[in-house]
């Protein structure tokens, strides 16, 4: 069986999908990995360390898709890389059905399988499948960090002799992977840490990291049987917005994480939130890419309201592409590990798999 990547578009996604240490686990398990040259130059994976580690390099992108069996990327690929896969290969990444359904629709009357590995279901057999969670454990502490080198006065409190500089405070929206991840850091590095979320699962472990939890009265438990958000009644939102209203007028810092698969960001930071905010604060919004949790987000760009700082990124983990290209390539090998049948050789489509059913796109 071979396993293939080719590059991604390198002005929008740095990440890749197999790294040289992953390839030496593919051939130890019985695969041969193919990739395009020059694959991850970019992060100082040169073409001679792949090949010490295994792989074969082919310059021509099209050789590369049609002499695999199975493609793995980070997303989907564009229409002309599209044109070259072939019946029954199998094509893995991130490939966002809702937005790319008509291409799906076309690969799959191609006889194609697609693999979308955001559709994991959250059971423990798939957690070190997961790619969502490890690249949002990385998005929540990049976050900080940028936040707090945009942010222009000290974060941790300090004594001096001169006086006391105050800690800053932080309020996460949202407290999932990215969420908690982004409390951690924060709590590490000296601030005041605020959460909330419309799970109150979440509550516990906001706590457990040292954070102080939102608690809006006659609390809904809005969470799936996924263990993602789910969207919240119209009284819960305007407790919400009530409350964070009254608090965010103190807050210095805003990490926004919350997010509903498939659907656009809900708008949590109002437009008159942010008037009140102090001159000088800093709103990350990690929600971007789906239309943001602030009002006045913009991808990619960082727009200052009232003195506010609204920053969007769509992909903070360009920021950071070495260890998410580490952790999303165990992820996917992990995947295909699954899905590959070492005694024939061959993949094998177990639909009562539940890992397999979820993530097929039929």
């Amino acid at each position: 069986m071979k396993v293939a990547s080719i590059s991604e578009n390198k002005n929008l996604e740095k990440r890749v999908a197999i790294t040289p240490e992953i390839v030496k686990k593919y051939i130890s398990a019985g695969f041969q990995v193919i990739l395009s040259g020059n694959y991850g130059d970019h992060l100082g994976f040169s073409d001679d360390e792949y090949k010490t580690s295994g792989a074969l390099i082919y310059k021509d992108e099209k050789k590369v898709i049609e002499s695999s069996d199975i493609i793995v990327q980070l997303n989907m690929p564009v229409d002309e890389k599209l044109s070259y896969l072939k019946e029954n290969q199998n094509l893995i990444a991130v490939l966002n059905p809702n937005v790319n359904k008509k291409k799906l629709d076309d690969l799959i009357n191609k006889k194609i399988n697609n693999f979308s590995l955001e559709l994991l279901p959250r059971i423990t057999r798939a957690q070190s499948m997961d790619v969502l969670s490890s690249q949002a454990n990385l998005a929540g502490y990049k976050a900080v960090i940028e936040s707090f080198a945009i942010f222009e006065k000290a974060v941790p409190m300090m004594m001096t002799a001169a006086g006391t500089v105050p800690a800053a405070k932080v309020l996460v929206v949202g407290a999932g992977v990215a969420g908690l991840q982004a409390i951690a850091t924060a709590k590490r590095m000296g601030a005041i840490v605020f959460a909330t979320d419309v799970r109150m699962a979440s509550k516990e472990q906001v706590e457990s990291l040292g954070g102080k939890f939102l608690t809006v009265e006659g609390s809904e438990n809005l969470e799936t049987e996924g263990g993602y958000a789910k969207e919240a009644s119209d009284e819960f939102k305007k407790k919400q917005e009530n409350l964070l209203a009254e608090t965010i007028k103190k807050i210095d810092i805003v990490i926004c994480t919350a997010l509903i698969p498939g659907k656009k960001a809900p708008l949590i930071i109002k437009d008159y939130m942010i008037e009140d905010m102090q001159s000088g604060s800093v709103i990350y919004d990690l929600a971007a890419i789906q239309g943001g949790n602030s009002a006045f987000t913009q991808q990619d760009e960082i727009v200052e309201k009232n003195g506010v700082k609204i920053i969007g990124d769509s992909n903070i983990l360009n920021k950071l592409p070495t260890s998410a290209s580490n952790l999303y390539a165990k992820n996917v090998f992990n995947f295909v590990s699954n899905l590959y049948d070492k005694e024939n050789k061959q993949i094998k489509i177990n639909l009562e798999d539940e890992i397999i059913n979820k993530t097929l796109i039929k």
